[in-house]
């Protein structure tokens, strides 16, 4: 089940900064906000108004309303993220994503090849102990009869 999307707003004086998302912390991210908004008072949840309508219509974008300067205009917002931000950053998840797969088949083909030298030398243990108890019963035979 999808998360329930909320309404979050904020304000430079100048303009009022309005995005439909499902959390905060994303509301923050859309927003370009480095700092914590909500603690400090200058950002808060909508429940309602033109700006609430504005931003359910287009989740997940900022949208724009001026309050000193284009007074009553609401648009969307200009990215607040520096461009291809998004790509660049699906970039990096993909680049890690690759890396990770790479690591663990390699541990894979090294586990593999550890657990073939192991089977190597469990099968030579095994024959020297088969020699070797061929070898004493034999010597033990010998010195029987040498003291018979």
């Amino acid at each position: 089940m999808a998360a329930k999307l909320k309404v979050f707003t904020w304000s430079d004086g100048f303009h009022a900064f309005t995005v439909a998302t499902t959390s905060r912390t994303k509301a923050l991210e859309a927003w370009g906000s480095k700092q914590d908004l909500f603690a400090t008072g200058l950002a808060s949840q909508l429940s309602g108004g033109p700006d609430y309508e504005a931003a359910m219509v287009s989740p997940g974008e900022v949208i724009e309303r001026g309050l000193a300067i284009d007074v009553g205009k609401i648009d969307k917002a200009k990215s607040a993220k520096p461009p291809g931000q998004s790509k660049t950053r699906a970039a990096r998840i993909e680049k890690l994503k690759t890396a990770l797969a790479d690591l663990d088949e390699r541990h894979q083909a090294v586990r593999t090849d550890f657990e073939e030298q192991q089977a190597a030398l469990s099968q030579a243990r095994q024959e020297a102990e088969a020699t070797y108890e061929a070898d004493r019963k034999s010597l033990a035979a010998d010195l029987k009869k040498a003291r018979a």
